[in-house]
């Protein structure tokens, strides 16, 4: 009786852990792919003759990346609210989740579109880059504006595939679409030698691909979503109310995140070219171990809002346990490499001063994975019980006590003080959220 006991609780866990992995290992595939396209648009502006089209492109996408964060909503509010619909086997509603973000998302494009004009201006404000760039940022602005509507459709595409469980289908949208960008930005630049016109006429194109190949995708793997599916009601957005809720709470958190992450940046570039230099570097080991921490969050959001659909407390709550080990493991093993950084610095750069500058901050790469994971798997967690009013008071609170931090902080501290508000920043919302979740049990 014993060995059967202990037999079954290891199938149990071993179920969990499969369902765990299922999801976190193809978004983390699909993660990193998303720097390729970067790298690429980037090496072909490289080789267009003038450094200042390499400024242009960064711009540029740092453009897009700003208007883009602000909507993740369209995929996280979509993942957790279908999950439990897909616990709960209700596929009709989760049919209207998906049509219901898609309409949004269409909705949010069409806004986007015809408030490009102040848009563009308030963000190349906001970057403040050097009148050659401004003008080559203008021309990829104006060109890749028409790629917003494909790239926010599939925001939701992929958050209702995470949240039927399909990570995988989430992780090939990804896949092709960058590879589809790749083809068509080469294709515009040295085939039809449009120039630096190419690469954004390239980006916007394998944008439109990718929706292109997501809808079949979607109708591939869903047929029933033929008979379900009744856009003339979608776009009344009946009965849409907690959608809306959730969304609302997600997009002023992700405002909220975006602020911090902006601040961070714009305090620290008042320190020096080098001090600027010193903590992009750091943010690009940051940026990589996100993309691990962030599979296991989707992993979150899509088994632990399907156990909760389907009323299962216990294997939900076994479910979270396990997301904190994983989400340690990873933590630990990041934390090891950051502990020795300077390898990761060399291949990030050739300039030896700045890595000898970089090395001075060499603790705060060590204590970036433990400060940030707890926030990784409680957002995913969250999400997944749509408990979004939690995650909007946890980063409310951090970004408060993010400024505060740093101007208690002793200023001849120097660039110290800005990690030190940072990681409190994120190690904040982590305990906050760990108080809220035990909290409503």
């Amino acid at each position: 009786m014993e060995n059967w006991e202990k037999n079954g609780k290891k199938q149990y866990l071993c179920g969990v852990n499969r369902e765990i992995f299922k999801i976190a290992l193809p978004a983390i595939v699909a993660n990193i792919t998303v720097p390729l396209l970067g790298l690429v648009d980037t090496a072909i502006a490289g080789h267009l003759g003038d450094k200042v089209f390499i400024g242009a492109v960064a711009v540029g996408a740092m453009m897009f990346n700003l208007v883009y964060w602000n909507f993740g909503f369209l995929r996280m509010s979509t993942s957790g609210m279908t999950a439990q619909t897909c616990g709960s086997g209700d596929f009709k509603e989760s049919a209207k989740l998906l049509g219901e973000s898609t309409a949004l998302a269409v909705l949010i494009s069409a806004i986007i579109i015809v408030l490009q004009w102040p848009i563009r201006l308030l963000l190349l404000w906001i970057i403040g880059p050097s009148p050659e760039v401004t003008s080559l940022a203008n021309t990829y602005f104006n060109i890749c504006i028409w790629g917003v509507p494909p790239v926010l459709v599939m925001m939701a595409f992929k958050g209702w595939l995470l949240g039927m469980q399909d990570s995988q289908g989430a992780m090939w949208i990804s896949i092709m679409t960058n590879v589809f960008n790749i083809a068509a930005s080469l294709i515009c630049v040295y085939v039809l030698k449009m120039g630096f016109v190419g690469i954004a006429v390239g980006t916007m194109a394998g944008e439109w691909l990718g929706l292109l190949y997501a809808a079949l995708l979607v109708q591939r793997k869903f047929p029933r979503l033929n008979g379900l599916l009744d856009w003339r009601r979608v776009w009344r957005f009946k009965g849409a109310g907690r959608y809306f809720r959730v969304s609302r709470d997600i997009f002023v958190r992700s405002f909220l995140l975006m602020t911090v992450s902006l601040a961070f940046v714009s305090i620290g570039a008042r320190s020096g070219d080098l001090i600027l230099a010193v903590n992009a570097l750091i943010l690009q080991l940051f940026t990589l171990y996100s993309h691990f921490m962030d599979g296991i969050a989707f992993a979150g959001e899509a088994v632990v809002g399907k156990y909760y659909g389907m009323g299962d407390m216990e294997r939900m709550k076994r479910c979270v346990r396990l997301l904190f080990v994983w989400g340690a493991a990873v933590a630990a093993v990041f934390t090891l490499i950051y502990s020795f950084p300077r390898v990761a610095f060399w291949l990030l750069t050739d300039q030896q001063s700045v890595i000898e500058a970089a090395m001075d901050y060499r603790v705060w790469c060590a204590l970036i994975p433990a400060a940030g994971m707890a926030a990784f798997v409680w957002d995913g967690v969250f999400i997944s019980l749509t408990r979004s009013g939690g995650m909007l008071l946890s980063a409310f609170i951090a970004w408060v006590l993010f400024f505060v931090i740093y101007w208690v902080t002793p200023e001849g501290w120097g660039n110290n003080r800005l990690w030190i508000a940072y990681l409190s920043f994120l190690a904040l919302r982590g305990i906050i959220q760990t108080i809220l979740y035990q909290t409503h049990k």
